[in-house]
């Protein structure tokens, strides 16, 4: 596989801002995408408060070997945790979270099977640590990654990556649906795991490295599949139905990160999502449900968004702990890290968040 290396832009946004108008103005041509809607307004005071309370809980209660270990624990979560941080525009490499951070990315990596390129627990964690990862490349220096580190796994961040992507690719040519399920062996497949691994795909397409159109192609039959003419999306086999926010949640965002808006399904669950917007506090999977409500509103409807956006900062604001934690049935790292990355579209910084 072939890959190119990218380098993400963490100034501050009213910098880039700044540098984005100038620029428009003398080329006199018009982008699809408003600098506005890339980097955003100025932060809410909320936002960034909660935030970064948030990042010092999870700083706090990282371990020594860079993961993190209450509740739900594993290489998907430690990669939930480094997004977090990545997403909040401090510099990687030299910002006040660049030794969690590195930390963090050593420890996706040694976790990582180094014949199969499986990041292990189980598909969902897979997923999650190959978007972190795909997320983190170009960004953190691999020339400083593993100095002190005893680990005899140091691989860089691209060899890791195309590792993981190869193992997600020949995992879904064994599946007859076209998706992902728990094992990388499976031959069933839902469209929760699956939404793990697709979009840890694309992103890792998005950072360079070759994804084939054919995969891309599957899963996003596979969510066509699964998805009724009313935007709900089934479970696990083949049809759509069932109401659930968070699997309509993950089809729209698929469909939006791979630029099939031109389906007749993703308009189907984009008018079902905008019916939803009052759900800031769903009774079942919040945290999951929100992060992915959040991505696939904001990639649906700017405005939407910035609604829902409101009651999210309201709600949060009365459940974040006095520690700067987010209590979850999954344990706080998982429910901390879930939430500040439903926050996060406010800053903007992860590539995975542009529209």
């Amino acid at each position: 596989m072939t890959h190119r290396r990218r380098f993400k832009n963490l100034v501050p946004a009213a910098i880039f801002f700044a540098t984005a108008v100038l620029a428009i103005a003398a080329a006199g041509r018009a982008f699809g995408q408003l600098p506005e809607t890339r980097v955003g307004e100025v932060v809410p005071r909320d936002v960034r408060e909660m935030y970064d309370r948030g990042l010092q809980f999870l700083v706090s209660t990282q371990a020594a070997e860079g993961d993190w270990r209450d509740g739900q624990a594993g290489p998907g979560v430690t990669g939930l945790c480094l997004m977090a941080m990545l997403a909040s525009g401090e510099d990687p490499n030299f910002g006040i979270y660049s030794g969690p951070i590195r930390k963090a990315v050593r420890n996706i990596i040694s976790r990582q099977d180094p014949n199969t390129g499986y990041y292990g627990e189980s598909m969902y964690h897979h997923g999650f640590a190959l978007l972190a990862l795909s997320e983190a490349y170009g960004a953190v220096d691999d020339r400083t990654l593993w100095e002190g580190a005893k680990t005899a796994r140091q691989r860089t961040i691209g060899q890791s990556l195309e590792l993981g992507v190869r193992l997600a690719i020949t995992s879904q040519k064994k599946n007859s649906i076209g998706g992902w399920r728990y094992s990388p062996d499976a031959n069933d497949a839902d469209t929760s795991v699956s939404g793990a691994v697709f979009v840890g795909l694309l992103a890792a397409r998005n950072a360079g490295v070759e994804v084939p159109d054919d995969c891309i192609n599957r899963a996003v039959a596979y969510y066509q599949s699964m998805t009724s003419s009313g935007g709900q999306v089934g479970y696990s086999g083949i049809g759509g139905g069932g109401e659930s926010l968070p699997r309509s949640s993950i089809a729209g965002l698929c469909f939006a990160l791979a630029r099939r808006k031109d389906l007749a399904q993703y308009t189907a669950v984009q008018k079902y999502l905008t019916q939803q917007l009052e759900q800031v506090a769903p009774t079942a999977y919040p945290e999951y449900t929100r992060y992915y409500q959040s991505q696939a509103l904001f990639q649906s409807d700017v405005e939407a968004w910035e609604k829902w956006n409101r009651l999210l900062i309201r709600e949060f604001k009365q459940t974040q702990q006095n520690d700067g934690g987010f209590n979850s049935q999954y344990g706080r790292s998982f429910g901390t890290s879930m939430s500040l990355l439903a926050l996060a579209l406010n800053y903007r910084f992860l590539p995975i968040y542009e529209r």
